[in-house]
């Protein structure tokens, strides 16, 4: 591990991990140091990785079980637990979200892995959540400790059904082929550091106890302290280079900036525990079963 240098990229998000081959089975303490840094840092960044399907894989389970690619969506052939972040599949991560947080327990952890890249554009956003929790003033704050935010796939698409054509409305249909309805806290405490973030993003439809009309404009409201321009990384990637970020505390949003050109990355994620909230109360699930995508983990 002595070799293994992390940098800061930004104030708020993200370092420049260095010095460790990814590719090979890693010690312990290597193991160690890179979750520290990614609850400290919240993303991590690491060039030149030189990873296939299989060791993408095994690297990810050094941080836990791995999930299967998707509660609704179809893997790549032949490797259940890679799921393509594909262009050509449509660009529904180009709005801000936590992975899978319609699910009782979303991972804990993310990674994407570059494959195919467009000559510009193409870039991932990662924002802090904690950063935007503690900027929140005091009575917005008390606030979001108290509330329960409902969490959907089958959420209000920014684009009218009149105005997707067959492809992109199967793609909506696979999406939405299982409903799944989860109560989480807005306000989560990450099980390893205690550090509060506003568990939120565009899976969250509706505060418990609110109209939907309230509930949208509450969750604007907290949404607009997580994408402050300071709380976020915005990463441009480049060949062979792998993104690890803390799902349980950050939300993303890929920017569809690149003419339609082809884009593609790979992403493996890590089982995740099911959220608490601050007075300790744990999500629960209404509606869909995730258990042939994920194991709940302890």
């Amino acid at each position: 591990m002595s070799d293994l240098e992390i940098q800061k990229i930004t104030a708020h998000i993200g370092a420049r991990v260095s010095g460790v081959d990814v590719s090979r089975p890693l010690a312990e303490e290597t193991v160690t140091a890179l979750r520290e840094a990614l609850n400290v840092h919240k993303a991590l960044v690491i060039d030149d990785v030189n990873l296939d399907d299989a060791s993408h894989q095994d690297f990810v389970r050094h941080f836990g079980d791995v999930t299967t690619a998707h509660p609704t969506v179809s893997s790549i052939a032949g490797a259940p637990n890679v799921l393509p972040v594909d262009s050509e599949r449509g660009r529904a991560a180009n709005h801000w979200h936590t992975d899978v947080t319609f699910v009782l327990n979303p991972p804990q952890a993310t990674t994407l892995r570059s494959i195919t890249l467009p000559p510009y554009g193409g870039e991932t956003l990662i924002a802090n959540a904690a950063a935007a929790y503690r900027q929140l003033p005091e009575p917005l704050r008390k606030l979001a400790d108290t509330l329960w935010a409902e969490h959907t796939n089958d959420y209000d698409y920014a684009v009218p059904d009149e105005e997707i054509d067959e492809r992109q409305a199967a793609q909506r249909a696979q999406f939405t082929s299982i409903t799944y309805r989860t109560v989480h806290p807005v306000v989560r405490v990450h099980p390893l550091t205690g550090e509060r973030g506003l568990f939120i993003g565009g899976f969250a439809q509706r505060i418990v106890g609110l109209s939907p009309g309230e509930s949208r404009k509450v969750l604007d409201l907290l949404q607009a302290y997580v994408t402050r321009p300071e709380n976020i990384l915005r990463h441009r990637w480049s060949q062979n280079q792998l993104v690890v970020f803390n799902n349980r505390i950050t939300q993303h949003y890929a920017i569809d900036n690149y003419d339609g050109l082809p884009r593609r990355l790979h992403r493996v994620t890590v089982a995740g525990d099911v959220p608490v909230g601050i007075e300790g109360k744990a999500s629960y699930s209404i509606e869909g079963d995730a258990s042939h995508y994920t194991a709940v983990a302890a």
